[in-house]
């Protein structure tokens, strides 16, 4: 539910429609504009909103009442008509910029980071990528450095400048990860992991929420609710693959996901061509085609040796298909309007 008040309102009015809708369940978010105050109420029972709404209708204070059907409020095109800006050490995230996040999947060792941080940096990123924390189907493979990587990335950025993303596995870890990192990134395995979603929702940090691998568009904006709704409003959406019945990729990059999800919330949306194909030779295509249908960032995963990788290196592109890759995209955001 969005509660519009007139733009005379007073503090205390506002107060009044927030204690009246929180004393229906609901979470009460006032937005406080140059203009006029707006109310988001999310988490109450549907049956009682249209009750709710005539109540709400009934004080002078308020000018309108806007009801939103669909099971995600805060996510929503509805509760916020301009695309969400999300400020990251200085990098807009949202805005006219195509952010380039790049770097190795995952942190191996102190060389092979700070060598990468510098190439991709000179080539144009803007944001540097690597886990310290790997999810892997497989108890043997690589898992990653833990602290030790966090600490790595935090040196890559005190080097170069670039603001670190990296993933964030076990709630338990998320106020050690915040030390480090500047966006926290939620695994596609993760998605639906509500308990770790509401702890990150607990802190301001950034956080980039990856699609499941078999969801659907809406449970991925029902995740991002849960992040929300717990006050960080620093979200967002990474269409990353889903599982299909095709075998030659690794996934399916579904890059139509983009202008949906854009056209349903407000919220940036991020492509990952790397775990969207596992192909090292289709990721400089796909990052042409999420550019051309709106992305807002890439999320690329690039390594100086990747055929030494400790993990994924057939889908991570060497600094050389990087450089090309960037000059190749560079036209296609000009072209829609955006620049890199």
């Amino acid at each position: 539910m969005i509660v519009v008040l007139h733009p005379e309102s007073t503090p205390a009015q506002v107060e009044e429609a927030s204690a009246f809708l929180a004393e229906r369940g609901y979470t009460v978010h006032p937005i406080r504009g140059a203009e006029r105050t707006v109310i988001a109420a999310a988490g109450g029972a549907l049956a009682d909103e249209p009750g709710a709404s005539e109540q709400l209708l009934a004080l002078a204070f308020v000018e309108t009442v806007h009801l939103i059907d669909k099971p995600y409020k805060l996510a929503a095109r509805a509760y916020r008509k301009e695309p969400t800006v999300i400020d990251v050490r200085g990098v807009s995230i949202g805005g006219e910029n195509v952010v380039i996040m790049a770097g190795p999947c995952t942190v191996e060792s102190r060389e092979q980071l700070l060598e990468t941080a510098r190439e991709v940096k000179r080539l144009g990123a803007t944001v540097l990528r690597g886990g310290a924390y790997k999810p892997s189907t497989s108890p043997y493979s690589f898992q990653g450095m833990g602290i030790e990587g966090l600490k790595l990335l935090a040196e890559a950025r005190e080097e170069t400048g670039l603001p670190v993303i990296t993933e964030v596995m076990d709630l338990r870890n998320v106020e050690l990860v915040c030390q480090y990192a500047d966006i926290l990134q939620i695994g596609t395995r993760n998605m639906q992991n509500y308990d770790l979603l509401r702890e990150v929702g607990n802190v301001r940090t950034p956080v980039c929420l990856k699609r499941g691998m078999s969801a659907k568009i809406e449970e991925w904006l029902q995740a991002a609710e849960y992040i929300l709704t717990r006050g960080n409003p620093n979200v967002m959406l990474c269409e990353r693959g889903i599982r299909t019945f095709e075998t030659y990729t690794r996934n399916t990059l579904d890059l139509s996901a983009v202008p949906a999800a854009k056209e349903l919330s407000h919220l940036p949306v991020i492509v990952d061509p790397s775990q969207g194909t596992g192909r090292a030779s289709l990721v400089q295509s796909l990052c042409r085609g999420a550019v051309a249908v709106g992305a807002d960032a890439l999320l690329i995963e690039v390594h100086p040796h990747p055929e030494r990788a400790l993990k994924d290196g057939p889908q991570q592109v060497t600094p050389e298909l990087f450089a090309r890759l960037m000059d190749e995209i560079r036209p296609i955001a000009r072209a829609v309007g955006r620049t890199l």
